[in-house]
């Protein structure tokens, strides 16, 4: 197949093998952001009808490679061939015209509008859109069919699940006549049961000879869904290897440049008094569906208690009681001092002075300001600090100068206090927030999904620092859809479903299989029972 080069000549893409040629060839992309190389000469080639995994810690160069091909950037050297023609990609139009589909890690939707009008939504078939509802509707029912992408074409996107939304995103593409699919990051939103159906839903797509790029920091994942991975590090490519001749351990040194331990190391837990008591802990929203129905729990200090479910099942308002964000009914004591949950006197301003800090599950919108810089997202919460301040003003530069002080010990990339949050790649935005809250020493830390989005090298950074904090005799309750992080960090795990607590376990004597029948609301025999009472207390609530 021939393409045209810049002076107007045909050019002949060689094929890499017999047979077809790559669907993708990228050959010796550059890209620089000021003085930040974000690729050096990248060349890579994907191979049609499989799934090519991209993997790097945060901060490698992924996304930057990936919005080269789909057009939102354009290099500053190299070329891009689909399907061995030379092709320019000057935007994402072009990109879709080449047959390229991308979802985002924070997908690209209209919250008020229908699963049928953001499919629709830049792909009208002209003035008229009652026509290409119409069409839009059939094709949708027939790529749902075929491809296990079951979703209501008119619910609302603010209806619906991240699972059901991912496979929106999906659908767009695909509606696009997408034969190229891009996914960066796509489990990390999601429940283990929702990433178990993409990946049926990724090998139907390579058996009908579609060809997918899944960029993700999740070993277990590649090694499960991939055919060929690459590997970058810095800016650069340092391998490409078969994905059934490498092995975890190996992918994650050509990642970091070291060997990582893929386990959490951590000593037996010493516990001490109880630090957080929670008595039937209940929360209504505003909608009327109560979502806590009569929690207790309680943690202690020096140990890591982890909360285990399906997202949506009461762990985010359970945080967001303790945290100050929502008001409850119940009984909730921190070292013996019972804290008001009525919200009138009592925030998260409040619950930082009584020995609380919060690492909340959604880092853009709950843990930064995206526009503000790292030093001004640090001073978020503790601005009124003696050692920001100076006399009546804020002392910016001992703000700035703490803020460069958390940036190395936390190893965040790059290490500039002036970036804008938003300039930094999501396993570094959550650095940021975890050196914000954990430095400052808590008596309980509230942590939520801590690693959601994050590589390899970064999450046994952030494990340490969590395990290093319980050692140090501090309480930490944590929340986590990773029941292998679930069952790695933590001391005791109780697991949550329809806003109770179904048991709670010593998290060195269960496994995935029974903390999952849990999650599902049953019994440890597989079948709906009562639940387990913690240890000292009466049986819960059976759950509906």
């Amino acid at each position: 197949m021939t393409g045209t080069s810049r002076t107007g000549r045909p050019e002949v893409a060689p094929s890499p093998e017999a047979g077809a040629p790559p669907a993708i060839e990228l050959r010796g992309i550059s890209k620089a952001f000021g003085k930040v190389q974000a690729n050096k000469n990248i060349s890579i080639r994907v191979m049609p009808g499989t799934i090519h995994g991209i993997i790097g810690e945060n901060g490698a160069g992924k996304s930057t490679l990936m919005s080269i091909l789909y057009g939102f950037y354009r290099a500053d050297a190299g070329e891009i061939w689909i399907d061995g023609t030379r092709t320019d990609i000057p935007d994402s139009q072009a990109a879709i015209r080449a047959g390229i589909g991308m979802v985002f890690q924070h997908f690209k939707l209209v919250e008020n509008f229908t699963v049928l009008e953001n499919v629709v939504l830049g792909a009208e078939d002209g003035m008229l859109l009652r026509p290409s509802l119409a069409k839009a509707r059939r094709i949708l029912k027939q790529l749902s069919e075929e491809y296990e992408l079951n979703v209501d074409p008119d619910a609302k996107i603010e209806d619906i699940g991240v699972g059901a939304q991912q496979r929106v995103e999906i659908l767009k593409a695909l509606y696009r006549n997408a034969r190229i699919l891009i996914l960066d990051e796509p489990t990390g939103v999601l429940t283990p049961s929702e990433a178990d159906h993409l990946f049926r839903i990724l090998d139907g797509l390579r058996r009908e000879g579609k060809t997918i790029i899944l960029i993700t920091h999740k070993l277990r994942e590649i090694m499960e869904a991939t055919d060929t991975v690459s590997v970058m590090r810095r800016g650069e490519m340092t391998a490409t290897v078969k994905t059934s001749e490498t092995s975890p351990e190996q992918l994650a040194e050509l990642m970091v440049g070291r060997k990582v331990l893929l386990r959490v190391e951590k000593s037996p837990a010493r516990p001490g008094p109880v630090v957080l008591e929670v008595r039937d802990l209940r929360v209504t929203d505003e909608k009327g569906v109560e979502r806590l129905k009569g929690v207790s729990l309680d943690v202690r200090a020096g140990e890591i208690l982890g909360i285990a479910g399906v997202a949506g099942n009461g762990q985010s308002e359970l945080l967001d009681v303790l945290g100050g964000i929502m008001p409850a009914t119940g009984t909730v004591r921190m070292n013996g001092e019972e804290i008001d949950l009525t919200g009138r006197r009592s925030d998260g301003q409040t619950r930082r002075a009584q020995g609380i800090c919060h690492v909340p599950e959604d880092r853009q919108r709950r843990g930064l300001i995206m526009q503000f810089t790292a030093w001004e997202n640090v001073a978020f919460g503790y601005q009124r600090d003696p050692g920001y301040n100076r006399g009546p003003l804020m002392d910016n530069d001992a703000l700035r100068r703490d803020t460069e002080g958390k940036m190395q010990r936390f190893d965040v990339r790059p290490a500039n206090c002036w970036l804008e949050a938003r300039s930094f790649s999501g396993g570094n935005q959550q650095k940021i927030v975890l050196a914000r809250e954990i430095e400052r020493n808590p008596d309980l830390l509230l942590v939520g999904q801590p690693t959601r989005g994050v590589d390899i090298g970064a999450i046994e950074f952030i494990h340490q620092q969590i395990v290093n904090l319980r050692d140090a005799g501090k309480a930490i309750l944590l929340v986590s859809v990773e029941l292998d992080e679930i069952l790695g960090l933590s001391d005791r795990v109780a697991v949550m479903f329809d806003g109770r607590i179904m048991g709670e376990r010593d998290a060195s004597a269960t496994d995935e299989r029974e903390l999952g029948l849990l999650m599902a609301g049953m019994s440890g025999e597989g079948s709906p029972g009562p639940v387990d009472g913690a240890p000292g207390r009466g049986p819960l609530e059976q759950p509906a």
